[in-house]
């Protein structure tokens, strides 16, 4: 017999308007998911068990939900306790962006939003209050703000193409330049900033961090060696233990000044090391080429 908690899978897909939840239900539709959209969170349980999943029929199903049903993390909350009882294993994923993005999109696909204020701003920030409990409840938060379908369809199928079988944990790498600003969606942030700068070096300023020279004066610094022993120490703790908690995607960020020297040689580091741990992962630099 197959095992119930680990054969059926429901992710719930909400976020803000305009943030990428449509594309995304096609994302997860080509993935296999039986995809049902703009459902009332009272309802998931009830049409999850009509559709077989939790007889096994159907091993992966994807709901969209979102403030147009008029959901808030209550409701969220007792959705996610009918389908636990039920045994099914559930992720939820929430979609996020700048609110410049949003504004940009809205105007171009001159669709009102959802919200229904004044103005688009005023939309925007109103539905982003609404969604402020239910984004601390995901277990996956994506940021598209910088990401094109075909980009958003790779992260998807990061986290979820193998989704069907046993949680596995899987962690995101990133790097940034603070004077960027920092990356929105992310669990674990470290300032690597403390440590001398490649961009004073003549020879390394149009390098970045991917290049040997670079990695190599990071890392000729006795600082940059025992930060990056004691990150890992950490997610070696850290990794097991969010497993445990069902958390099965972590996002990692570096973070220096510029986002092509410091950051980067330190996420790379810290990506090999969990690649050489056996941890699913990816790495991303942001700024790197800018």
């Amino acid at each position: 017999m197959k095992d119930k908690e680990t054969s059926s899978h429901v992710v719930i897909v909400t976020g803000l308007s305009g943030a990428g939840r449509s594309q995304t239900a096609k994302i997860l539709e080509d993935l296999g998911y039986f995809v049902v959209d703009n459902l009332p969170t009272v309802m998931i349980a009830q049409l999850v068990a009509t559709t077989g999943a939790a007889e096994w029929e159907r091993s992966k199903f994807a709901v969209v939900t979102d403030t147009r049903t008029g959901m808030d993390a209550a409701d969220l909350d007792l959705a996610l306790i009918d389908l636990h009882r039920d045994g099914l294993r559930t992720t939820v994923l929430f979609l996020d962006a700048d609110d410049r993005v949003l504004v940009s999109r809205f105007e171009e696909s001159r669709r009102p939003h959802p919200a229904g204020a004044a103005s688009l701003s005023e939309a925007i920030a109103l539905e982003r209050v609404a969604l402020e409990g239910v984004k601390e409840m995901a277990d996956v938060l994506v940021d598209t703000s910088d990401l094109n379908v075909h980009q958003l369809a790779e992260r998807l199928r990061d986290a979820f193409a193998g989704a069907d079988g046993a949680a596995t944990m899987r962690v995101d790498v990133t790097s940034f330049g603070f004077k960027r600003g920092t990356p929105r969606v992310v669990d674990l942030m470290f300032d690597v900033r403390f440590l001398p700068n490649p961009h004073w070096e003549p020879e390394l300023r149009d390098l970045t961090g991917m290049d040997a020279p670079v990695s190599e004066f990071v890392f000729s610094h006795p600082e940059a060696v025992e930060f990056l022993t004691k990150v890992t120490e950490m997610l070696d703790f850290l990794l097991p233990h969010y497993e445990a908690e069902g958390k099965s995607y972590l996002t990692i960020a570096t973070g220096c000044t510029g986002g092509r020297h410091r950051s980067v040689a330190m996420a790379e580091a810290i990506w090999k090391h969990l690649v050489d741990a056996g941890v699913e992962s990816s790495i991303r630099h942001r700024d790197a080429t800018l």
